[in-house]
Formats: structure tokens, C-alpha cells, sequence
């Protein structure tokens, strides 16, 4: 544990996990403070699993979330007073010890002790609060007139999207100053939790450190952001700091809405609950699948946008797989509840799909939503639209839930100026530049474009914004342009894979020549490619800036 000793009666620390609380006991702690909302990346345990796991120990554990870089003073003095309510020492949390420390520091600032002391305490710990002390000078805003750093080009998110941009400019301009911001150590191939969760892939596979990946000659900004002003031209980070931006790429993905299922939280990785969209859980996924000979298996899918659409149905198909290789699937009744009104949005790739539904013996239950799960009674809620609209509660006993969450636009995007009414980034579906502020792009899961959200679209739209980014700066006089690309590999069976690809308005857009892969028909050949291929190809291709089978129509036109 990376304990950050504020004084003697508080640490702050990144993201624990519940496996954490015994050393934290061992090490003299009796409180636990979280300031971390629950969804903010597909790594972090809910508060829940953490308040569950401490009380089992004897500790205190609290729950103060706080929005990265959004410190209110009422949520500074609430952090203060719990800390003379709570049996210390405390440890406090969030994603990485900055809003923890920072809470503390407006804490005792509010409490009016010595802004030099307070800095040199939180120094001592390894946190440059200096933004704070600005802010508390400034009667309680953040000045963004004294930035901490200017780049030519910021980007905001370390994803597949942010380092594929990020590596896209590089080769296109050598040298060009760019300043990626994103606090997690970890980077992650998301789509590989699919695999892990039928025990294709170990866990490890799909995770590398943050350092290994970025290109080299990025700023890493190791923080998250609070908030944009994008007519000062500034990015407001954790902590007060401010960095100033030429041009702006936003591509932070999407939040995970665990929070958004009542019950859902407290019984994740437990009770036979669990979902591929998190590290953690997705080897419990395999755990459930391996064990369950008999009962009942439900699949969830909530309403869209959400990332990879047809991941829910990827861990149904590949789980029914080895029951009947196992011989049980006669024995488990299979359940996909479906928010929507439709196995998969285009068309072309339903029969196929079809045929394996028919094959495993799986109920198809459409326009249910999943509310609320009661763990310790296996019981799961859904609220069913019928035809004429009404809507009634179905509850449904399980013995295996997965589930996969509601999803929504990054809380600090929902409520930026570049967000569309609905709170995703505002940006023309072509270029992919805001609609508003010209030197703002973005692309990822974060966009209100109508494609799917999937690594392989990221990968298409790197070299757009790259290009366009550029020809904003007047390096190239040509506009690129992006056709809605995205893929979506779905396992019917271990061993097969329906290769759906296709662009705006579901229009199919192979890769391959039919004779090769057909992707309206089940192929071995697409396995590889999932299995075998895309792997290195999304390492040591995309993250790289090698833009195979990726690289940008252009338009004629000339860039503004």
C-alpha cells in the first residue's frame, strides 16, 4: 500500500481495494474514508465492497465522494469534521491521494490554520498543492490567469483513443508538444476482458503500466481533470493547477453507472454477481461459469449508448459454450434481458446470431431493464415495457447474474461547455471537431457520434483527429474524414466469432474479402484474428501510431 503520512492523524492513499483493509488494520488505521465516486474507471471496487470489507475488521469506513478537481467548502468542512468524528488515525482515498489531500488542506485552511504550513505538510506527503493555496487566496475560485503549464496540444485521456491520437501526431509531426492528462498507472485492453472472462485470457494479458504505453516524448500530467474553460483556452486539473492548451483533444471514454442499479454495488463479485466491464470481476465471471452445473443464468444489457453493444451477448454466448461442452446446458436456463427492442442493431448479423440463441436454448426477454439487485436473495428486478408502453416489475431468481451497468458521459464532460444536451462531447460526426470551439476535437466513447463505441472505431478516428488537428495548425491543407466506423467481434462459440463491421446507418464495411471472412456467418479465422492478431496489432499497432488498415479519406476541401 502506498500510504501518503499527512500528519499523525491522517494518510491519504490511491484506489484501495477490499484485499487492502488488512495491511491498512496491521498498519494502526481505524477509519476508512472514500472520496472517490463509485464508476469512474473499469478497475475500482465500489465504496460497498470496500465498507463491507472494513467493517468485517473493526474499522469505521465513510463514504465522501467528491467530483476530481470540484472541492466544494461544504465538502472540505465535511471532510474536516468526520476527521474529528472518526477513531483515528484515518486513511483517505480516492483515485489517487489528490482529492483526499486537498480536501484536507481546505479543510484546515477553512479552519483558518497557516496556508505555508498546510503546503509544506501536504509537500511532505509528495502533493504540490500550490493550486489550492491560489485558490484559497482567490477567495475560494481557481485563477486561470497563472496556468502551471502550456502545450501545444493537450489531451485529456489515456485510453485507447488518447495514446492512438497521441502516437498519430507524432508520426505525422516528430517533436510536436503534447501533454496527455490522466491519473491511472494502469492502461488497459478492454476488450480482452471478454476473453478473460471465459478463461481465454489470464487477467495479466490485458493490462500494462501507463509509463510502458505512451509515446515516447508525451508530458504525462499525472492527474485528472476538474473542468474546461474553452474560451480562456485552459484545462482546470485536481488539485487547482491549470494548464493551457493551442489545441485540445478530449477523449476520457465513458462512465460505468454501477450506482445506477439499486443494490447492484454491495453485491458485485459476490452472491454469484459479476460483470466482464470490470478487471476485477471479470475472472470472477469465469469462477460462476466454470461452477454453475444447474439453475438459472441471467444476462443484462442496458439501454444505449453503451461501449461495445455486444459485449452483454459475447459473455452469454461463450458461457453457454462450455456448459454445453460440459454437458450442463440442459440443465441451466438461460435469460438475456435486453433494455432494448433488438438482439443487435444491424440487421445483417441477427440470423446468424439467432441460429446460436435457438442452438443454446436462450430466452430472449426485450425491453427489460434491469433496476435492482438483491444479492443474499439471488433475486434480480427489471422494469418491462410493453407494446402499448405500460410498464410493469419483473422479478427473476438467479444463481449466476452478469450484468452490465447503465453508461453516461464522464461526470466533468456532462456538465463542460462542450457538452450536447444529453452530456456527450458536441462534435461533427466527420472530423470530429467540436461544433463550437475550433480547436477542440475529440473521439472515443465520449462523442455524441452515433457509432459504436468500440476500440476499433478509436483506432479509425486517431488518424482523423491526428490529421484535422493538424490541418487546424496549418501543417496539412486537406480535412479527413471519418465514416462511422466500428467492429464488433461477437464469440458465438469458443472458436468462432461473428465479425460484424459497419459505419454510420449500419451500412457493412468488411475488412476482409468474403471468400476469407464472411462476418454475417460464424468464422474460425475471425477467432484468430480476436484471439491471436488484434492483441499486438492494438499494442504495437494502434498504441504506436501504425495505422494498418486505418488511414483517413480525405476530403477536398480546405481545412479552416
Amino acid at each position: 500500500m502506498d500510504f501518503k503520512i499527512i500528519n499523525k492523524e491522517l494518510a491519504v492513499s490511491p484506489q484501495i481495494t477490499a484485499a487492502d483493509l488488512h495491511a491498512i488494520a496491521q498498519a494502526g488505521y481505524r477509519s476508512v474514508v472514500c472520496n472517490r465516486p463509485d464508476g469512474e474507471a473499469g478497475d475500482q471496487p465500489g465504496y460497498l465492497e470496500i465498507e463491507h470489507a472494513a467493517q468485517a475488521l473493526g474499522l469505521q469506513a465513510r463514504y465522501l465522494p467528491v467530483t476530481s478537481g470540484k472541492v466544494t467548502d461544504d465538502e472540505a468542512l465535511h471532510f474536516g469534521d468526520l476527521m474529528t468524528q472518526l477513531p483515528g488515525p484515518v486513511l483517505a482515498y480516492c483515485r489517487t491521494g489528490t482529492r483526499s489531500a486537498t480536501l484536507w488542506a481546505l479543510s484546515q485552511a477553512l479552519r483558518q490554520q497557516p496556508v505555508a504550513r498546510i503546503l509544506e505538510s501536504a509537500r511532505n506527503a509528495g502533493y504540490d498543492l500550490s493550486g489550492v493555496a491560489r485558490r484559497i487566496a482567490n477567495g475560494g475560485r481557481t485563477p486561470t490567469d497563472v496556468v502551471d503549464a502550456a502545450h501545444e496540444i493537450v489531451i485529456v485521456g489515456a485510453g485507447a483513443a488518447g495514446i492512438a491520437v497521441a502516437a498519430s501526431l507524432l508520426v505525422r509531426k516528430p517533436g510536436i508538444d503534447i501533454a496527455l492528462i490522466d491519473p491511472a498507472d494502469v492502461h488497459y485492453y478492454q476488450p480482452g476482458w471478454t476473453m478473460v472472462g471465459a478463461g481465454v485470457f489470464p487477467p495479466a494479458h490485458t493490462a500494462r503500466t501507463m509509463a510502458s504505453v505512451l509515446p515516447p516524448g508525451v508530458k504525462w500530467l499525472k492527474a485528472a481533470v476538474a473542468a474546461f474553460e474553452p474560451e480562456r483556452n485552459v484545462v482546470v486539473l485536481d488539485g487547482c493547477r491549470v494548464v493551457k492548451y493551442e489545441q485540445l483533444i478530449v477523449c476520457p471514454g465513458l462512465k460505468l453507472d454501477w450506482d445506477g442499479i439499486e443494490g447492484l454495488p454491495e453485491t458485485l463479485g459476490r452472491n454469484g454477481v459479476t460483470s466482464n466491464y470490470r478487471y476485477d470481476l471479470a475472472p470472477y465471471t469465469w469462477e460462476l461459469v466454470q461452477a454453475l452445473r444447474g439453475g438459472r443464468a441471467v444476462f443484462t444489457q442496458p439501454p444505449m449508448p453503451i461501449k461495445c453493444a455486444g459485449a452483454p451477448q459475447k459473455a452469454m454466448y461463450l458461457s453457454a459454450d462450455h456448459w454445453k461442452r460440459q454437458g450442463v446446458l440442459n440443465q441451466i436456463d438461460i435469460q438475456f434481458c435486453n433494455a432494448g427492442g433488438v438482439l443487435f442493431g444491424v440487421a445483417d448479423y441477427v440470423p446468424a446470431l439467432m441460429e446460436y440463441v435457438n442452438a443454446y436454448g436462450i430466452h430472449l426477454q426485450f425491453n427489460h431493464q434491469l433496476v435492482a439487485v438483491n444479492g443474499p436473495a439471488h433475486e434480480a428486478t427489471f422494469v418491462r415495457i410493453a407494446a402499448d408502453g405500460t410498464k410493469d416489475q419483473v422479478t427473476l431468481p438467479f444463481d449466476m447474474l452478469h450484468v452490465v451497468p447503465p453508461q453516461k458521459a464522464p461526470d466533468f464532460i456532462r456538465v463542460s461547455p462542450l457538452a450536447d444536451a444529453a452530456g456527450w462531447v458536441d462534435v461533427d460526426p466527420s472530423s470530429l471537431r467540436h461544433k463550437k470551439y475550433a480547436n477542440i476535437f475529440a473521439l472515443g466513447d465520449c462523442t455524441n457520434t452515433t457509432n459504436a463505441k468500440t476500440a476499433a472505431a478509436a483506432r479509425k478516428q486517431a488518424p482523423v483527429v491526428a490529421h484535422n488537428v493538424l490541418a487546424a495548425r496549418g501543417v496539412a491543407t486537406t480535412v479527413a474524414s471519418y465514416d462511422g466506423y466500428g467492429s464488433c467481434p461477437l464469440t458465438v462459440e469458443r472458436g468462432k466469432i461473428v465479425l460484424a463491421e459497419f459505419t454510420y446507418g449500419g451500412k457493412l464495411a468488411p475488412s476482409f474479402p468474403k471468400w476469407l471472412i464472411d462476418g454475417t456467418r460464424p468464422s474460425a479465422l475471425a477467432w484468430q484474428l480476436k484471439e491471436r492478431i488484434l492483441p499486438p496489432v492494438y499494442w504495437d499497432g494502434m498504441l504506436k501510431g501504425r495505422e494498418w488498415l486505418a488511414h483517413p479519406a480525405m476530403a477536398e476541401r480546405v481545412a479552416a
